[in-house]
């Protein structure tokens, strides 16, 4: 056999070794979510057993239905993606193609912002929606996870703007179209694969979010995140209803996944290595 074989073949077993060892919780949650609590306790596990969906039921339409959890964590993850992508989208714009006073400062301020700790942040948040009446609202846990949704979609977006040719923008600009409608008819086009991939992960950040959904909901705003303490108390952990729930909620996250995989690999190889405020 040759060696050019030879290495196909190992890079072959390192990858499926690779995707076996991420696979492999989420294929056991599923598999735990089928079982009965008897069996998940059972030791030595249990690898067969008789499947059932009264987990499913319960977390759906129980006692402990998450469906308004769900929905909780749907309106939330979707108004922040969708203002965060209004204001990020001529924010990047601004920071890749205008010059204008400071703007290295301002492209180091969104870098800077992320490495700011969501641990230390989350009392002056909590106090400051309190001030105001906004905790446990829907508009106020958008409103905060715009401070940190922003600054990534500009910093990430900026890069596919510096992308664009120059001359485009000048050419449009000679024919006497105004910022606006060159940034709508000739530039937004060239980018709309950054605008997508950065929609996903300002989405995924949003639906995955905990530490402020926990200190920051309450009753009215409980993200599906938070939901799954509902299965976990002193006296018992209720696994095969939490596996289910944690189904219900991968779910959505893993469907957009695979629907913007090609876009998600050239995010991560392209926007992700690249900055903005250079030029």
């Amino acid at each position: 056999m040759k060696g050019g074989a030879l290495r196909r073949m190992a890079l072959a077993a390192v990858a499926g070794l690779m995707l076996a060892v991420w696979a492999f919780p989420v294929v056991w949650g599923l598999l735990t979510s089928f079982k009965t609590e008897r069996d998940v306790l059972a030791y030595p596990p249990v690898w067969l057993f008789q499947p059932t969906l009264d987990n499913y039921r319960e977390v759906l339409f129980g006692t402990s239905s998450i469906l308004p959890n769900l929905w909780s964590s749907i309106v939330v993850a979707t108004a922040s993606t969708v203002l965060t992508m209004l204001m990020a989208v001529p924010a990047a714009y601004a920071l890749a193609r205008l010059r204008y006073p400071g703007k290295k400062l301002s492209g180091f301020y969104v870098l800077a912002t992320q490495m700011l700790p969501p641990v230390g942040l989350i009392i002056p948040y909590y106090l400051v929606l309190q001030k105001i009446g906004m905790l446990d609202s829907y508009s106020g846990l958008t409103a905060i996870y715009l401070t940190f949704s922003l600054p990534f979609a500009v910093w990430l977006m900026v890069s596919y703007f510096e992308d664009v040719p120059y001359e485009m923008e000048e050419a449009a600009l000679l024919d006497r179209a105004g910022r606006l409608r060159t940034l709508w008819y000739v530039i937004l086009p060239q980018v709309g694969g950054g605008i997508a991939v950065t929609t996903v992960f300002v989405f995924l950040n949003a639906w995955n979010e905990f530490l402020f959904a926990v200190v920051l909901g309450g009753n009215n705003v409980r993200p599906v995140t938070v939901a799954m303490f509902n299965f976990i108390s002193v006296e018992q952990t209720q696994w095969a209803r939490l596996a289910a729930g944690a189904m219900l909620a991968m779910a959505p996250v893993i469907l957009i996944g695979l629907l913007a995989q090609r876009h998600i690999v050239k995010g991560l190889t392209v926007g992700a290595v690249k900055g903005g405020g250079r030029r």
